[in-house]
Parts: C-alpha cells; sequence; structure tokens
C-alpha cells in the first residue's frame, strides 16, 4: 500500500511540476517586466501571488492560515518560517499577503527560467561565502529600511527528518536587532506531508490542506547583540512547540 501511494504521489509531482511549468512561462514575458525593474517589483509580487493562488487551486492545495490579524499594514518584518518542504515558497505567498523579499541559496538563480526571481527583486545567498552572506544580509538591511518585510528560513535548509528542525542559525535574529524590526515566526504543520523531499515516487506527496499559523510578532526594539541567542531560542521554541502538540494530536 505505501509504494502504491508512493507512485501515486509521483504521478501527482508531474501534474503539480507541469501546471508550475505552463503558468511560468505564460506569465514569463510578464514577470521579466515586473520582477526586473525595481519600480514595478510590487506588481511582480501580485503576480507571484495570483500564480501561486492558480497552481494551488488547480493541483489541490488549500490554505488553512491563523492568526493574519497579528500582520499590521505597512509594518516590515523580519518573517522567520520553519522549512519542511519545497511547497514552503508557494505556500508564503499565501499566508502573508504584504510585499516581502524572500532569500534563498544561490543555486536558485542558476534555474533557467525561474531564476527571474533572483536577478534582482529577490536575494540569493552563497552561505559558503562569508563575503556573499554579508552582502546578501546588508541587501535585507537595505529592504527593511525601505518597509518591506523579509523572509529568511533560520534553519537555512529542509531537515532530513522533518517535521523535526534543524538549529537556527543566527542571521534572521542579527538582522531584525540591527534594524529594530519585530520578528514574526510561522509554522507550517503539513508541507512536508504535500510534498516530502524525496525521490520522485518516493515520500508522500498529495492534495489536501497546506496548514499554517502567524505568531504575534516579537518586538525588538531596544535588543541589543546579547539579546540575540535569547531571542533564536524563544523563536525556536515557539515553532517547535507548535510542532509537537500537532503532531501528539
Amino acid at each position: 500500500m505505501k509504494r502504491v501511494k508512493e507512485i501515486l504521489g509521483g504521478l501527482w509531482k508531474i501534474y503539480v511540476l507541469i501546471w508550475f511549468l505552463a503558468l511560468l512561462l505564460l506569465l514569463y514575458p510578464f514577470y521579466l517586466i515586473f520582477c526586473l525593474n525595481e519600480r514595478h517589483f510590487s506588481k511582480g509580487f501580485n503576480l507571484l501571488v495570483t500564480h501561486t493562488r492558480i497552481l494551488m487551486f488547480f493541483t489541490g492545495i488549500f490554505m488553512q492560515v491563523k492568526n493574519k490579524h497579528y500582520i499590521k499594514k505597512g509594518q516590515a518584518y523580519v518573517i522567520t518560517p520553519n522549512h519542511s518542504s519545497y511547497l514552503d515558497v508557494v505556500i508564503l505567498y499565501q499566508t502573508f499577503p504584504q510585499y516581502f523579499v524572500f532569500m534563498g541559496k544561490k543555486s536558485l538563480a542558476t534555474i533557467p527560467v525561474f531564476n527571474v526571481f533572483f536577478k534582482k527583486m529577490n536575494i540569493t545567498v552563497d552561505r559558503r561565502s562569508n563575503m556573499d552572506g554579508k552582502r546578501a544580509v546588508d541587501r535585507c538591511g537595505l529592504e527593511l529600511e525601505k518597509g518591506h518585510s523579509v523572509v529568511m528560513f533560520p534553519e537555512g535548509t529542509i531537515s532530513a527528518n522533518v517535521p523535526e528542525m534543524l538549529k537556527f542559525k543566527n542571521g534572521a535574529f542579527k538582522l531584525a536587532i540591527e534594524k529594530q524590526v519585530p520578528v514574526i515566526p510561522i509554522t507550517f504543520f503539513t508541507n512536508h506531508k504535500r510534498l516530502e523531499m524525496a525521490g520522485l515516487f518516493a515520500g508522500k506527496a498529495g492534495p489536501g490542506i497546506s496548514k499554517a499559523v502567524i505568531h504575534e510578532p516579537i518586538p525588538t526594539k531596544g535588543m541589543t547583540e546579547e539579546d540575540l541567542v535569547p531571542l533564536r531560542d524563544k523563536v525556536y521554541n515557539i515553532i517547535n512547540n507548535e510542532l509537537l502538540a500537532y503532531e501528539r494530536k
């Protein structure tokens, strides 16, 4: 039975990929205009919101998000979700309604067509290079100064044992303290069940509900570097406790 589910999941992955590529190619001319000129970044973001909503509809993924009322219009945040699936990126555009900039690994900028999102609008980072890391963080800082939220996965990558999380890195919390902007944790509960990081015909995959909760923003005004580790650990515990409680249900 497990093998049958994996085969069906693999077919569903192919179906999702076809829809993703078809929509991306259809909208690509607009992305070229919107994502390569800063004046039109907000239009590029809105198009991504529409794009991901259509993709989710036709692939049978539906959102269940709690606490959107915590997001205040015009407030910039450092957004720190747990990272359990490649689906997290798609879901973010349906979870957080205000414009944000996403920071991802440098390899995303090498994928043909898809790299249009990471040429100018979003931010890439080579985690093996301290210099490139500083460049990426500086760019994140500039975005926050403009009033734009920044998404940083504090785990840095997807755990091999999801939903168990990896240890959080300091970068997101250091940035939030330096710029004195709130941190807003987000917990994704089921993305790894919708699309598990395994082979094409391996692991869990299939349509269903993507559940998320937006946690109360944590203010950083008045915090200093001495507060970095406690802030990091606080966010980790908030998300981890939610995951543990969900798994116990």
